[in-house]
């Protein structure tokens, strides 16, 4: 009798990037600024095609739906825009770029010169403080063969500005929406393909069922109580500073009346 199990990955998740582009004719429409600066504007999120943990798949199925997103992103900001670039998570783990994900950012410079890889090490501590800590990396990929002989990639370590906003865009909110939603879903398509299975014992079932069950709960616990939680005080915080702005206003009415 056949008893398949099925396992939860860590949670991680991959992304495509889009900044504006400038349309110009003598660049082939990668245009960037002359001093070679990039902005992303946007991201989409991405369902896995691989659940290895050292894997970090992009089908070329979804580089069509990105670069479709893409013209949707020109209409909704009224600038033109493209892909850019990619980005993953290491879940408890360095932020460096593994052998693979060296590889595959040379594919894809391999399409476009321009594109960069960016990766968010989450889930990890200071061992002196216990703090938890992100880190993030920007990079492409270079090769270090001489001439001739079997490509090396090494990572080449580009800067990367985080401009503060005080704002969340529609984009943004949307992006934060949609990413428990493809957790779950993939975690579901995982078990579903384990009851199409004949002749799968009552064990293998009930195990695989109680693992569903524990990789939504730890989705909810990682992913989508904090993102209520940080949503609820960012309310709580924009109504405080509405109700000071509606004094500050009150006061300045009552100023103009008095002169």
């Amino acid at each position: 009798m056949c008893s398949t199990f099925y396992t939860p990955d860590l949670i991680s998740q991959s992304c495509l990037l889009f900044r504006p582009v400038n349309i110009c004719c003598q660049s082939n429409y990668k245009q960037i600024d002359s001093v070679k600066v990039a902005h992303i504007s946007a991201v989409v999120m991405l369902r896995r095609s691989d659940k290895r943990k050292d894997r970090v798949e992009i089908s070329p199925e979804q580089l069509t739906n990105a670069a479709i997103q893409a013209d949707k992103l020109t209409h909704e900001l009224g600038q033109p825009m493209r892909v850019l670039g990619w980005y993953h998570s290491h879940p408890h783990i360095t932020v460096w770029p593994s052998h693979v994900d060296v590889r595959t950012q040379a594919m894809y410079q391999m399409m476009d010169e321009c594109f960069v890889g960016i990766i968010f090490s989450v889930f990890t501590e200071d061992k002196s403080t216990k703090e938890q800590q992100v880190q993030v990396t920007c990079f492409q990929s270079t090769n270090q063969s001489p001439e001739g002989e079997a490509p090396q990639f090494i990572r080449l370590e580009v800067p990367l500005h985080i401009k503060p906003t005080t704002n969340l865009s529609k984009l943004c909110l949307q992006s934060m929406v949609e990413l428990p939603e493809i957790l779950f879903q993939e975690e579901k398509d995982s078990y579903d393909l384990t009851t199409k299975l004949k002749f799968l014992s009552v064990l293998a079932q009930l195990n695989n069922k109680a693992v569903l069950t524990k990789a939504l709960c730890h989705i909810t616990e990682v992913v989508s109580g904090p993102l209520v939680t940080a949503l609820e005080q960012r309310k709580a915080t924009n109504v405080k500073k509405y109700e000071e702005l509606l004094q500050e206003k009150q006061k300045l009415i009552s100023l103009k009346s008095c002169s």
